[in-house]
């Protein structure tokens, strides 16, 4: 790309405190189909903001998840404190290619067919239901139970914990971790100290089922170790653990989240959606996805040669920032109401887990999740409402993590 070309391609600077996703997404549509966004540090990435071209980028084989790939990285200006480090500078399936993508995700993949997360649905039943039951006595002095902290968070912390075997007595810290790993306004102590810490409770974990296997994920991968060569290294189970326990809950987390103030603030979906059956509730939970996707701005991509997206260039080696939550609400894809909350919408592809050969792995577990934990908790609660204004919700402070970080709620009486 020449200068002249570059200096004419638009500039936004993405705010890390992720107070605005949805106003900082359209403006990055109005600003054009391609344009160059400014991250803490001031690292300059690209970003595809229309739905179609984005779908295009995530299926175009041209384009590398292998961060090495990033020409940044390679002249060493992608230190160790950087904020979004902990997501991009790992070695599991999702920052890799080809035959290496599918080698690290071939041994996790049958976790998570259809038919194995259906058969944990008894169980997360019986995870939500406990939990509904002990909302009220979260209760804060003015009678508000934070919805976010006591109930989307442990659902699908609970569900991944149990899966990949992580004792009861170790989820405190490692929520803490996760937390810490999705913040883009963290200080370069709290990166640093957040990577030390991740590695040192999950080589701990492989230590402990390596001395007990048991019926569980991180057991099960470190005896395809043992019988494959050909499996995962050292390095690469602990960041695919990594992987698991941080995608396995954020999105989940922030799609009940998200689900729970769409139809709180609009009572008229609710009232479809508890007028309906299964499939209006599966409906909620598509439409959330669209609407607001739990994931704002998911890094990165790298072009492995000059390509060119709506007439722009982007470099080989330059890194291409996905923006899925505003794709969700992309004109041109959904419709002039994309910014409406509707569930009776007819369904339109959206992009909340991704696409391509990186599609979320998870995806069929978040759904459920979602899909259980959501009229469970209205069908317990049939009065529940908000406890302050809409307006008042403040995001959790990234650009990748998109909902609030409190949700407080009256909850009203319990359904006898």
């Amino acid at each position: 790309m020449t200068d002249a070309v570059a200096s004419q391609v638009p500039v936004i600077r993405l705010d890390p405190t992720g107070a605005d996703h949805h106003g900082e997404a359209a403006r990055m549509r109005e600003l054009g189909p391609v344009v160059r966004v400014i991250l803490p540090g001031e690292v300059s990435v690209w970003a595809v903001t229309e739905h179609a071209l984005l779908a295009e980028l995530v299926t175009d084989p041209r384009v590398s998840k292998d961060w090495r790939n990033w020409s940044a990285v390679q002249r060493g200006e992608i230190t160790d404190d950087w904020p979004l480090v902990g997501m991009i500078k790992v070695t599991n399936m999702v920052t890799a290619d080809d035959s290496h993508h599918l080698r690290l995700r071939r041994p996790v993949t049958r976790t998570f067919t259809r038919g194995r997360v259906e058969e944990l649905r008894p169980r997360i039943t019986e995870i939500i239901n406990t939990l509904l039951d002990e909302l009220p006595g979260h209760a804060a002095a003015d009678g508000s139970v934070d919805i976010r902290q006591f109930y989307a968070y442990p659902v699908p912390m609970q569900v991944i914990c149990e899966l990949v075997g992580v004792p009861w007595e170790w989820r405190p810290r490692l929520r803490e971790l996760v937390d810490s790993i999705f913040r883009t306004d963290t200080t370069p102590e709290e990166v640093v100290r957040t990577q030390r810490d991740r590695h040192e409770m999950l080589n701990q974990l492989v230590q402990l089922h390596r001395d007990e296997p048991g019926d569980d994920l991180t057991s099960a991968l470190i005896a395809t170790q043992e019988q494959d060569a050909e499996s995962l290294t050292d390095e690469e189970l602990v960041d695919t653990l990594w992987l698991l326990l941080t995608a396995g809950h954020e999105t989940t987390l922030s799609l009940i989240v998200n689900g729970v103030r769409a139809l709180l603030t609009h009572p008229d979906q609710l009232a479809i959606a508890r007028s309906g059956g299964a499939d209006t509730w599966a409906a909620v939970v598509e439409e959330t996805l669209r609407w607001d996707a739990p994931i704002g701005n998911f890094p990165a991509r790298y072009p492995r040669e000059d390509i060119t997206i709506a007439g722009v260039t982007i470099p080989a080696g330059e890194a291409i920032l996905a923006p899925y939550s505003g794709a969700g609400r992309d004109p041109a894809q959904h419709g002039s109401d994309a910014d409406r909350f509707d569930i009776t919408r007819k369904p339109t592809k959206h992009l909340a887990f991704g696409g391509g050969p990186h599609l979320c792995l998870g995806a069929h577990l978040a759904r459920m999740e979602a899909q259980i934990a959501l009229p469970e908790l209205f069908a317990r609660y049939p009065d529940i409402r908000l406890a302050v204004a809409a307006e008042e919700l403040r995001p959790v402070p990234s650009f990748f993590s998109n909902s609030a970080g409190s949700l407080p709620v009256l909850l009203g009486d319990p359904r006898d």
